[in-house]
């Protein structure tokens, strides 16, 4: 039986926007794409994305809707979260059920870069969307915030239940910006909001800026690969799959306020208000130099390392505490990363082989 409620997926040319699309489609719901396009990484990447929930590439074009003619259930449409006149006439043309935004401006390196490309985007697109979602009364509003959100903090596993007031890139305190005006709207507007803090999510069809597509390049290309911090760090490695699974599970879930909610010692996951943080990770940090050598093994060849010191902005241990999304969604994340890689290692081979 077909869901028949409409969603939302900014950032559908994406790498986790993408994959959710596809996943939306197969559970029945009517899926509208909005992605800018923009050039941060290879443009060819996300037209064959959406090529793969098809959408022609000549068909694209800015504010105009496209509709798939292969799946009458999937349309997309270009477009900058900061045109706010443009982003009224699209929630008024669709009626919304449920916004999922992952749309923004990614990386946490480019943000010492361009750091006003941060505050367009998820600062001022972020803004738009709660805008909207108020004026139509969407069900729900999910939408991605970060592992980077945690910064300083130095208590593992990183807990949804901890203050994260402590940003070390200005990626990331957009995103903690983000979680504080969710709240703002789920309180003023009784709009349920729930943020998800991903944990480096890698697999198929993933970001040209991520260290398993810089890796998987240079191994290949037997170009050095730049291992930080000499190699001291770890990281949460979360599958592509993984992460959509629990996106969809939180989608079906709109939050409730919290009935034992207190002010005197506020949870910051929860709130009085219907308004919800969730961590989305494997819960099982891998070393850097582990995880370099599941990637030559998944490859079948050897990496020639260049080490370097910590970048700025980069934090160097990530670990995710997800008892809340086991203990109130049922789900935890189990994709080791050996398995994960392998399914990479094969994508990778197969796109990269036909250029």
């Amino acid at each position: 039986m077909k869901n028949k409620q409409t969603i939302l997926v900014t950032g559908a040319a994406g790498f986790i926007g993408f994959h959710l699309s596809r996943r939306l489609l197969l559970e029945g719901w009517c899926v509208i794409g909005l992605d800018n396009m923009n050039d941060y990484y290879d443009v060819q990447l996300k037209y064959d994305r959406l090529s793969e929930l098809g959408i022609a590439r000549e068909a694209v074009q800015d504010k105009t809707p496209v509709k798939c003619l292969s799946d009458g259930d999937f349309s997309f449409v270009k477009m900058n979260l900061e045109d706010m006149p443009a982003m009224q006439d699209l929630f008024a043309k669709y009626s919304f059920d449920v916004v999922c935004h992952l749309a923004a401006q990614a990386g946490v390196r480019y943000s010492l870069e361009n750091p006003m490309a941060y505050i367009n985007s998820n600062i001022v697109g972020f803004t738009n969307i709660l805008e909207c979602a108020r004026q139509h009364a969407i069900k729900h509003l999910v939408y991605a915030s970060s592992s980077s959100v945690y910064g300083l903090n130095a208590r593992m596993p990183f807990s949804p239940h901890d203050a994260v007031n402590h940003p070390v890139s200005l990626y990331a305190a957009t995103k903690k910006s983000n979680e504080l005006m969710a709240h703002v709207y789920s309180h003023l507007y009784q709009l349920p909001t729930t943020g998800l803090r991903f944990f480096t999510v890698y697999g198929p069809w993933g970001r040209p800026d991520m260290s398993p597509m810089l890796f998987a390049t240079a191994i290949m290309q037997g170009k050095p690969i730049k291992v930080f911090n000499n190699g001291d760090m770890a990281r949460d490695f979360t599958y592509i799959d993984d992460i959509v699974e629990g996106v969809v599970r939180v989608i079906n879930t709109p939050p409730q306020p919290a009935a034992n909610w207190n002010p005197i010692s506020p949870d910051p996951a929860s709130s009085a208000a219907p308004f919800k943080i969730y961590n989305i990770g494997n819960s099982s940090p891998v070393r850097l130099m582990d995880y370099i050598e599941t990637m030559e093994q998944a490859f079948d060849k050897k990496a020639v390392k260049e080490y370097l010191p910590m970048q700025a902005g980069d934090v160097q241990h990530t670990y995710s505490d997800v008892t809340d999304l086991e203990k109130e969604l049922g789900y935890r994340p189990d994709t080791n990363l050996k398995t994960g890689l392998q399914k990479f290692a094969a994508w990778y081979q197969w796109y990269y082989s036909r250029f």
